[in-house]
């Protein structure tokens, strides 16, 4: 989608929206628009109960003056608590709207408002990059959709005098890129995306400056990477390690680390997942596709930090081959690992990936992402990711970061008990601690494999990676959850 600054006149075709503040004073994009329709805008908006709250839409057609066009005004409340996430928000519902029609353009008429804390080129780039972020469509397997079902909005048009909005939009935009292509990631068919092929996408990212290393089965066997390789021994396609290094920062100084799990389809392996619902496993590499989509947005917008984006790839099958309940392996630490449930595997995947993560590397930090836990979905629902560390500071960091981003997070417990429940009677540990807890055990579990000293957390986006209804800023579908959080998280902490 095209995105494009004016400081000119109006368009004088396509669709206009409004930010309207509630109360006498609508602001004067609106009052520009009401003197031009005669009073016409102010008399629909009373006639549809309208007032402007924040998030409240309306969609007008055949204003006077405005004959032909259409006019959507959004709230945005009395404008004084008025944050980055809700001028996002307000850009996606605008779109929203739009995206319904079969309008080819829409112009924001922002007229240098300015919000809350927010400057006009402050609030213009973010409308912008809120309408951009919710313009994503996924739909290259659809061949016989119908005309009208093809939305023909193709420029958005951000009218403001503040001359700083496309610099500021800059960024924003090579965040975007990585959010859509997070989501693409995790929007691909296993047939498509798997461990092979997902790498390729990774290798991709070196026209962006990024340095993309892959390892094979036969380089991880040599490391001794048993639990990552045991969940793939039953498929065809080859596991996968990957290694994604932006170096923004000053020259010998020690990377952040991303670690991602990467299972590019998840059967369960021996024990079988249910068949309803199996589908959605396309997605279970959320993780890897977040750390992806991350180290795009980084490379992108030429962070000043040293980033290192590790993700394991597999495919968890259940073949003569596969690993069996009851089976011990040996990880790359050296730490061996009972079996007890094949479907229990991408914490196995990460074990040795993190390993080699702090190995190669020696990370200033290491924060995993994975879609981990059904139990975290029964605590946080589809609302919050869970986070787990034992380092209240890191636990603050990225608490921080959610919250700017909106990339929304909770922290969950993680204690010596958690750790004891996974203790096992033949091997150093066993890969599931039982029904309770079942979020902090599977944390504790990959806790196991992280160096004294070594600060860490662990992310449950379980619950997250994809959404089955629409927001303001995300269709349904793969929501792209991680990599708005990861570049917060990074900018706020480890950029100067």
């Amino acid at each position: 989608m095209k995105v494009t600054f004016s400081k000119g006149a109006l368009p004088t075709s396509g669709a206009l929206a409004i930010l309207c503040l509630s109360g006498r004073d609508r602001g004067a994009p609106f009052a520009e628009i009401d003197d031009a329709s005669g009073g016409a805008l102010a008399a629909a908006a009373k006639a549809a109960g309208f007032d402007g709250k924040k998030g409240q839409t309306l969609d007008l057609a055949g204003l006077s003056g405005f004959e032909g066009r259409r006019v959507v005004l959004v709230g945005a409340g009395k404008g004084e608590a008025y944050s980055p996430l809700d001028a996002e928000r307000a850009g996606g519902a605008a779109v929203a709207l739009i995206l319904k029609t079969r309008e080819k353009a829409l112009a924001f008429a922002l007229g240098g408002l300015e919000l809350g804390d927010l400057s006009a080129a402050d609030l213009a780039a973010r409308v912008a990059f809120g309408a951009r972020l919710r313009c994503y469509r996924f739909d290259r397997y659809r061949t016989t959709l119908e005309k009208d079902q093809i939305p023909p909005l193709a420029r958005i048009t951000v009218n403001t005098p503040a001359a700083r909005a496309r610099d500021a939009f800059a960024d924003l935009e090579k965040i975007a890129d990585g959010v859509d292509l997070t989501r693409d990631l995790v929007s691909e068919p296993a047939n498509i995306l798997y461990p092979e092929s997902f790498a390729q996408k990774c290798r991709e990212l070196e026209s962006l400056g990024v340095r993309v290393k892959v390892l094979g089965e036969k380089e991880m066997e040599k490391l001794g990477m048993g639990s990552l390789l045991g969940v793939g021994q039953g498929s065809v396609r080859e596991s996968k390690l990957v290694a994604m290094e932006w170096l923004g920062g000053k020259k010998g100084d020690k990377p952040v680390a991303f670690v991602g799990k990467g299972v590019t389809f998840d059967t369960g392996g021996i024990s079988l997942k249910p068949g309803p619902g199996m589908e959605d496993m396309k997605w279970d590499m959320g993780g890897a596709g977040a750390v992806t989509g991350a180290m795009a947005a980084l490379a992108g917008r030429k962070a000043k930090a040293n980033v290192v984006g590790v993700v394991g790839l597999v495919e968890n099958m259940p073949d003569g081959n596969a690993q069996r309940p009851g089976d011990v392996v040996t990880s790359m630490s050296g730490k061996t690992i009972e079996i007890l449930n094949t479907d229990a595997e991408g914490r196995l995947v990460l074990a040795d990936a993190i390993w080699w993560t702090q190995e190669t590397y020696q990370p200033k930090v290491v924060v995993d992402l994975a879609t981990l836990t059904g139990a975290i979905i029964i605590s946080l629902a589809h609302e919050f990711c869970g986070l787990f560390t034992q380092d209240d500071d890191l636990a603050a960091q990225l608490l921080e970061s959610g919250e700017a981003s909106g990339d929304k997070v909770w922290r969950m417990p993680l204690t010596k008990t958690h750790f004891d429940m996974i203790k096992s009677d033949i091997a150093d540990m066993k890969n599931i601690g039982g029904r309770d807890g079942g979020s902090s055990t599977a944390a504790s579990f990959i806790g196991n494999f992280i160096k004294e000293g070594q600060p860490w957390a662990h992310l449950d986006i379980a619950g997250m990676a994809w959404s089955k209804k629409a927001t303001p800023t995300c269709p349904k579908g793969g929501t792209g959850y991680g990599v708005r959080l990861l570049d917060e998280f990074i900018r706020t902490n480890y950029e100067g």
